[in-house]
């Protein structure tokens, strides 16, 4: 699996963009379309291109419009749901990015700020 087709996987399969505009995210977190996908490797970089994706998507009233869900009935919901999955994805960054650092060395702060 190539990482626009994980990219695709992780929004559920919704055209929100085209292929070429999806490339685009990618590449603005230094991911190739084409290379394959390797979690360790690529997953904090392809969730940042999600965040990135919805976050444009949560500015533009029109594409909210668009998003087709039974529970989401009006674009204030969808704006609420938007923002909570970014929070969502955010918070799962950290934790990753936090368990790469508890790989990386045998000394770790008491305290720290998230």
């Amino acid at each position: 699996m190539n990482n626009l087709e994980r990219l695709k996987l992780e929004l559920s399969n919704k055209e929100y963009y085209t292929d070429n505009e999806y490339k685009v995210f990618l590449e603005e977190n230094n991911l190739l379309a084409t290379s394959n996908y390797v979690k360790k490797d690529n997953q904090i970089n392809l969730l940042e291109t999600v965040i990135a994706i919805l976050e444009t998507l949560s500015n533009d009233v029109d594409i909210m419009r668009k998003i087709d869900t039974k529970d989401i009935t009006s674009i204030d919901q969808a704006s609420k749901y938007l923002a909570q999955r970014i929070y969502n994805i955010n918070k799962k960054i950290l934790d990753l990015k936090e368990e790469q650092e508890e790989k990386q060395g045998n000394i770790r702060p008491i305290f720290f700020n998230r």
